[in-house]
């Protein structure tokens, strides 16, 4: 029998987590609720979720600390969920490695919906034990895919996974420009309202890691978008 998959969801409000529950359990997945962020970090420890849905304001340590603690050690998908609406915060959630963002009060079939399509992106880019290695070099850079490893001028460069995506995408494509709409639905899956400057934002995080190399650059089209230009030697 194939096990289901499994659901961490951190709300410090138990009738939104207990709602959440009741609708992810219909479509057959396993749930736990947890209800602070110091909880939830053991839980995810010893439940290993396939999926967190993480709520931001939580007691003690919030949501955007435990994301960014899971994200030392794990890629798993987290889904946001939050009363604020503004666009810095649902950049800095996606900054700090979340795979998608929702606004309280939400619609349960959007929530399932959306849970399904994070799913599907994340076992999509998943390697299997045949599949050959994704990496992309160039001199003093590697960026492994593989293994979500980057390698700047002989030391390995620390990233969000969307970051080290991003970067991957561009380099695997030299010279090659893309609209931000273009990278927002190759590495967020689709297209999130009004917030092309989540691209502008991760392009500036990584240009702080990475500078321009003799030899290479994450270049900016203006008007249109980016591009990783290689230059001739």
């Amino acid at each position: 029998m194939v096990s289901k998959q499994k659901i961490l969801i951190v709300d410090d409000d138990n009738n939104i987590a207990e709602l959440i529950a009741l609708y992810l359990t219909k479509e057959c997945f396993e749930t736990k609720i947890v209800n602070d962020g110091e909880e939830a970090l053991r839980e995810f420890a010893s439940f290993r979720p396939d999926l967190i849905i993480l709520d931001l304001m939580l007691p003690g340590i919030d949501g955007y600390q435990v994301c960014r603690e899971i994200r030392h050690t794990s890629d798993v998908p987290i889904i946001m969920l939050s009363a604020k609406g503004e666009t810095f915060d649902k950049v800095l959630g996606l900054e700090l490695g979340a795979d998608d963002y929702m606004i309280k009060p939400f619609d349960s079939k959007e929530l399932v919906a959306r849970v399904r399509a994070v799913l599907r992106r994340f076992q999509v880019k998943q390697p299997s034990p045949s599949s050959s290695e994704k990496c992309v070099t160039y001199p003093d850079l590697t960026v492994n895919l593989t293994n979500y490893a980057v390698t700047y001028m002989g030391r390995q460069v620390d990233m969000p996974p969307k970051e080290l995506e991003l970067l991957y995408f561009l380099a695997a494509s030299p010279n090659q420009v893309f609209t931000r709409e273009q990278l927002l639905d190759h590495i967020w899956g689709y297209e999130y309202i009004g917030d092309t400057r989540t691209v502008d934002v991760h392009i500036k995080r990584l240009r702080e890691k990475i500078k321009d190399n003799p030899h290479w650059s994450i270049a900016t089209v203006w008007g249109i978008g980016y591009k990783f230009e290689v230059k001739n030697p």
